[in-house]
């Protein structure tokens, strides 16, 4: 039995889902990324490995969940019904939990610093912005109770379902982000001297594209769909059976390859004009890009915006890792979703406070890393690798070939003989990619 839970359009399917891929790391990790590692031509590898290899992983994940209209495990047990395959499913789930476990940390502190920056406590505190970010991630209070301020925002939208909540607002938060992102780049790349660090950013340098930006692309041009952990499955069970999932496929790429794009537009013609040093993570949010708005004339109406950017990021993509979870115990009644909202949502607070605790509580330290940090490698390092190998060889092997054939057709009806090299390449080329990552991110290869 299919889902009573859909989408209302494909519009509405393209921007929830590319909502649950544009997150964090599009907007404050990835440019740097491109800027330190060959700028343009980093970036064209990238998007040759994202339509090579996370565009096929995005799709073998849209091909289970339309096909069964089932959530994540519910799904695998269908298409493979008496095997352990649904596992892949709660791995999707335990994935989806701990991410957000610490997602919501950094969506708190985003939180946080949007509420300062309304009130005007955020802006003009001159050199002090590091002291102000280490006071946040440092004290208890504020740490947890803006974790549990974020929470409390995923918990809402999710617990009035896909329609009313969750395409609701994507419908309001994405295109919303789009516009902030033409407001900030029409006014960095207006900045006096801002050419260098355009430049900086896209100029073309192959001398830097070493073998590990290579392997860092190959890893983001899947994990920066958001594919590994069944959030797709999930999404993709709410589509119409009717439609066709190509395109959409497609507009997931596109959206998300041109988030990246923009953030670096954004962000380093603006520095280098003001005559900042480029950086990434936490580092480029909540202390670098203050201190660079704080120069600009009506600085707190921009970094109002940027923050207001990074939370509808954050929050988009915080529905898609609940909804996973929240979907599989509820399997489509909208009475238990509510109930399974709170519950898993407050289950997630709880896993997420020694996260919220690290950064002011040295005991939550050990091996190295923080609680915060062993999380982040888990996920990134261990279960989203894991996750991409085991579904790329369950479409590749276990999904009937009369029902990937139909599928199949609903991707590219006008390319029937691309089948058998789209089960060629999830068969032994992907696994085998996303194997050398997932190697490479446990530092278990010999180069």
């Amino acid at each position: 039995m299919r889902t009573s839970e859909q989408w209302t359009s494909k519009l509405g399917f393209i921007l929830a889902s590319a909502g649950a891929a544009i997150g964090l790391g599009a907007i404050w990790k990835f440019p740097n990324v491109v800027a330190t590692s060959g700028g343009g031509a980093f970036f064209l590898v990238f998007i040759l490995f994202t339509c090579g290899i996370g565009l096929p992983l995005l799709l073998a994940e849209f091909s289970i969940g339309r096909s069964t209209g089932k959530e994540a495990v519910s799904a695998y047990k269908e298409i493979a019904p008496n095997s352990k395959w649904h596992w892949i499913g709660y791995l999707g789930m335990a994935t989806c939990t701990l991410l957000l476990s610490f997602y919501s940390v950094v969506g708190g502190w985003i939180v946080l610093y949007f509420l300062r920056a309304i009130s005007g406590q955020l802006i003009h505190t001159g050199d002090e912005y590091g002291a102000v970010f280490q006071m946040t991630t440092s004290d208890p209070l504020w740490s947890v109770g803006s974790q549990a301020l974020f929470m409390l925002l995923t918990v809402l939208v999710v617990a009035r379902g896909v329609k009313g909540g969750i395409e609701k607002a994507s419908r309001i938060m994405m295109p919303g982000l789009f516009i902030l992102f033409v407001v900030l780049i029409i006014r960095s790349l207006t900045l006096p001297g801002m050419g260098e660090g355009l430049a900086y950013f896209l100029k073309p340098d192959f001398s830097r594209l070493s073998g590990e930006a290579i392997l860092y692309a190959l890893g983001q041009s899947f994990f920066s769909l958001s594919v590994g952990g069944s959030c797709m499955v999930t999404y993709s069970s709410y589509v119409n059976q009717n439609e066709q999932i190509g395109r959409p496929a497609l507009s997931v790429v596109g959206l998300n390859l041109m988030t990246s794009l923009m953030a670096g537009l954004a962000i380093f013609p603006a520095l280098f004009a003001l005559g900042m040093k480029p950086v990434d993570g936490p580092g480029l949010l909540f202390i670098t890009l203050p201190a660079m708005f704080e120069k600009l004339p009506y600085g707190p109406i921009f970094i109002t915006i940027f923050l207001i950017l990074f939370l509808f990021a954050t929050l988009t993509s915080a529905f898609s890792l609940l909804e996973i979870v929240v979907a599989a115990f509820s399997k489509g009644d909208a009475a238990k979703r509510k109930l399974y909202c709170w519950i898993c949502g407050i289950i997630i607070f709880l896993l997420g406070i020694p996260s919220a605790l690290s950064f002011g509580m040295d005991e939550l330290s050990f091996g190295g890393k923080t609680a915060f940090e062993w999380a982040d490698f888990a996920v990134s390092n261990v279960m989203l690798p894991i996750g991409v190998i085991l579904i790329s060889i369950f479409v590749g092997y276990r999904f009937p070939r009369k029902r990937l054939e139909k599928e199949w057709n609903a991707i590219a009806p006008k390319w029937k003989k691309g089948l058998a090299l789209y089960i060629f390449l999830l068969r032994y080329i992907l696994p085998v990619i996303v194997l050398m990552v997932f190697l490479n991110g446990m530092n278990w290869l010999p180069f």
